[in-house]
């Protein structure tokens, strides 16, 4: 079993258990008239909150298309287990109150299926799974935080071992240092491709952010940012890092992790440029 599924299944059967002593110390659904049998129903309870917390977590994986992951970062994950709640809470009140009809209604009267002992039980399940929801959050929380600290100090790391160089051409014909860019007039910006710092769109606009002399500047093109990377696709530093930006790798001062999202600090003008999920491994794959 995968430590990923291995880690899943307890944290579930944790969570199904502080449910079963919830009910055990409350004793409702009239689970107060046993002794030892009323065990025996909590053990029931037990089982099928597990069974139902596993069904919970294939419909979020192959319907909701949710998976488990700890490499989509803390946002996802809290994301992934509110979704999860929302799924299997009234999926467990369900199975429950199925069990109050065909088992314990048998011997304690007022357990049959109906709307109202539906809400009873969901509104108990409900509770339960918010105040265990709440502790989870903040455990995985801070180990989700460890780990993308770790993630961050390592891409630092390698950024700080490949920002010395310039951006080399990935093919075999070298690549011109010095570049001109282009859009659809007749305006062009010719710079040194190491002195380039990002490019971003803006509406029917590039905005291009450069060094040249020693200071910041910044033109207007009239092109896509579509057209800048297919200028710009020999030289695998400069790379899309969100649909609005395409920056030079060569010219970040420092990765940081703000929000849940990751940002990429620029050099001589301290500009924060985003980094969306469907790019981070983009930028990771360019770093290694």
């Amino acid at each position: 079993m995968k430590e990923g599924r291995k880690e899943t299944m307890m944290t579930r059967i944790t969570s199904v258990s502080f449910v079963a002593v919830a009910l055990a110390v409350f004793k409702p659904f009239g689970l107060d008239t046993w002794q030892w049998q009323a065990y025996i129903h909590l053990l029931a309870i037990w089982t099928i909150g597990v069974a139902v917390c596993i069904i919970a977590d294939l419909i979020l994986k192959y319907i909701v298309r949710m998976p488990r992951s700890f490499k989509k970062g803390i946002g996802y994950i809290i994301r992934r287990n509110l979704y999860f709640q929302l799924i299997n809470t009234p999926l467990v009140s369900l199975a429950i109150c199925l069990y109050r009809h065909f088992v314990i209604n048998e011997y304690v009267a007022g357990n049959q299926l109906s709307v109202i002992n539906y809400i009873e039980t969901l509104l108990i399940i409900a509770f339960c799974s918010f105040t265990i929801g709440l502790y989870w959050r903040f455990k995985f929380r801070s180990k989700y935080l460890a780990v993308e600290l770790e993630e961050m100090r390592l891409l630092n790391e390698q950024l700080k071992k490949i920002t010395a160089s310039a951006p080399q051409p990935s093919n075999e014909t070298k690549a011109p240092d010095t570049i001109t860019l282009s859009g659809n007039t007749n305006d062009t910006i010719e710079l040194n491709i190491a002195n380039l710092q990002y490019i971003e769109a803006v509406g029917n606009y590039v905005k291009v952010c450069y060094m040249r002399d020693g200071e910041v500047h910044t033109d207007m093109l009239r092109a896509t940012s579509k057209q800048m990377e297919d200028d710009l696709k020999a030289y695998p530093m400069i790379v899309r890092c969100h649909r609005a930006f395409l920056v030079n790798l060569a010219q970040v001062e420092q990765i940081i992790s703000n929000s849940h999202a990751m940002q990429l600090i620029m050099k001589h003008t301290n500009d924060a440029i985003p980094v969306s999920r469907s790019n981070m491994q983009g930028v990771k794959e360019a770093l290694s």
